[in-house]
């Protein structure tokens, strides 16, 4: 007879541990998540930042229309996408976030009501990584707007000019 009746499905040691384990994956998964979510929020302060010394920079212009110009707004645009990329990062991440959340909640219930709870532990859980995989895709696709703003409307020299330089 187990001391906590309906509470632990299996009596054993190795019921109890398993169940453990088992409850224990989302939280760690939980914590993984609040880090990139994390990271994510530093790198879009980041690019706020930059907007706003780029615009900045685009209302102290003395001619609106010069190359300069042309090209603090396309560095503007730019920085848009990336907002849009880590924005979405956010919003992927916060849904897996709350999904490991709802499985934990999930594996919490079923122990203590001795249910089923099978279909809604995969689908919460199986949502939480698939959310996380789509918040990693959207920080990756913003990895590569930042890569490629550096060097098509930043300081990094091309592979070109580089070797104009040398020549020269």
């Amino acid at each position: 007879m187990s001391a906590f009746p309906g509470l632990v499905p299996d009596a054993s040691v190795d019921g109890v541990a398993h169940l453990i384990q088992t409850a224990l994956t989302p939280v760690f998964m939980l914590s993984g998540i609040g880090t990139l979510l994390n990271m994510f929020n530093t790198r879009l302060a980041r690019v706020s930042d930059h907007i706003e010394t780029v615009r900045d920079k685009l209302e102290n212009a003395d001619d609106k229309s010069s190359a300069d110009a042309a090209l603090l707004l396309r560095r503007l645009t730019h920085l848009h996408y990336r907002t849009l990329l880590l924005d979405a990062s956010i919003l992927f991440a916060g849904v897996g976030g709350a999904s490991a959340c709802g499985s934990a909640f999930a594996l919490f219930m079923g122990s203590v009501r001795d249910a089923s709870i099978a279909w809604w532990l995969v689908l919460m859980f199986g949502n939480a990584l698939v959310c996380t995989v789509v918040a990693l895709a959207m920080f990756l696709g913003d990895s590569l707007v930042a890569w490629h703003g550096l060097r098509v409307t930043t300081f990094l020299p091309h592979k070109q000019d580089m070797l104009n330089n040398i020549i020269d």
